[in-house]
């Protein structure tokens, strides 16, 4: 274990929600919570509403690890679409314009720590599984089930181990919060030929790209000033509602896309659609392929939503000339792919804060 990751076929307790190892759940608790409301507003935010919040939120406890999501000033979200903290959507879900929070707790994602992934071992117990007399605190182990987990005491006869996720149990304390505005998010999805963003109802659009494998291209887009929400999915295919394993059987027609939502007044269309192709670099020029990814279920592609959408995507996907196997169609009916796929690497650890320039890594 000198590179303080082995291989260990220790058994745990099957994992219940609070023992997840990423913060798919939303917690949060009110520690002598003040509220104030404005009258003179009536616009209540509810889950799929875009929201802009003027907050502060600061880490509690004494562990303080470097966040992975902006907390301090103006931001906007589409409210219960992930991203940021996941209490902080519990938190706004149902405020009005104009009303304020203050000394509130929210669970950093990562729920409560559960006391049955801390376990104490007896190393005789170990057998040829694992080197006991290189333990010592502060080494993780791999687990048979795929699960980590920290040495956390070590004694002549046993060791405990404590696999509970490092933010279990943290939290942040939320110095302010303001709810600014509420705006609705968009809900024509579908192209419809003749329509402009203009004649649509809200300020807020969406935008839908195919990158390959769905989890790179939705942090990178997370990453992007002037987009308020992601989700990834499947479009483009025959088959209703289909499921991530027949999407990668390829036999349903779908390919991987990322559905985005964006603020016009922050950020253009045509930032975003080279966003994406420059994502996908030198693959722009790979039928139904992307990196080692290979399939119809992994081609690449713009699917624009309006006629100006249009224009913009055949006039980018031009410049690369006709060898250029990026499609340009029509948005078609697009289906969430499954929870655990949304918001992937957010919830894996790593960064989704505005112009976050860290290298992102698709598989860990």
């Amino acid at each position: 274990i000198a590179a303080a990751n082995v291989t260990c076929f220790v058994q745990l307790p099957s994992r219940s929600t609070s023992a997840r190892m990423i913060p798919t759940h939303a917690f949060s608790t009110q520690l002598q919570a003040t509220t104030t409301a404005s009258s003179s507003s009536s616009t209540k935010a509810t889950v799929g509403s875009v929201v802009t919040i003027d907050c502060d939120i600061k880490p509690e406890g004494d562990f303080v690890p470097e966040p992975l999501v902006d907390l301090n000033g103006k931001l906007t979200f589409w409210l219960g679409g992930g991203n940021y903290l996941p209490g902080l959507h519990t938190l706004v879900d149902g405020m009005t314009v104009g009303e304020k929070l203050e000394g509130m707790s929210v669970d950093a994602g990562w729920g409560e720590k559960n006391p049955e992934l801390v376990l104490t071992l007896n190393k005789k117990e170990m057998g040829a599984n694992l080197d006991v007399t290189a333990l010592q605190v502060g080494v993780q182990l791999m687990l048979a089930n795929g699960m980590k987990a920290s040495v956390t005491e070590v004694t002549d006869e046993t060791f405990t181990i404590d696999a509970n996720p490092p933010l279990a149990g943290a939290s942040y304390k939320v110095q302010k919060l303001e709810l600014l505005s509420v705006e609705q998010a968009p809900t024509q999805l579908e192209y419809t030929p003749g329509e402009a963003s203009s004649s649509t109802t809200t300020t807020i659009q969406a935008c839908t790209f195919a990158l390959g494998c769905f989890w790179g291209g939705e942090l990178a887009f997370m990453r992007q000033k002037g987009v308020v929400g992601t989700k990834v999915g499947y479009t483009q295919g025959e088959k209703i509602d289909p499921t991530y394993q027949e999407v990668c059987s390829g036999t349903t027609g779908h390919t991987e896309a990322i559905m985005v939502y964006y603020d016009p007044r922050e950020v253009s269309y045509e930032a975003l659609a080279e966003l994406a192709m420059d994502r996908l670099g030198e693959n722009k020029f790979l039928l139904n392929q992307v990196g080692g990814d290979r399939g119809t279920q992994y081609r690449h592609g713009i699917y624009y939503h309006n006629d100006e959408q249009k224009a913009s995507a055949e006039q980018i996907i031009a410049k690369f000339g006709a060898d250029c196997k990026t499609e340009c169609l029509p948005a078609g009916k697009f289906y969430d792919a499954e929870d655990y796929h949304q918001q992937y690497l957010l919830k894996g650890g790593q960064s989704a804060r505005k112009d976050d320039a860290t290298t992102i890594r698709c598989y860990g």
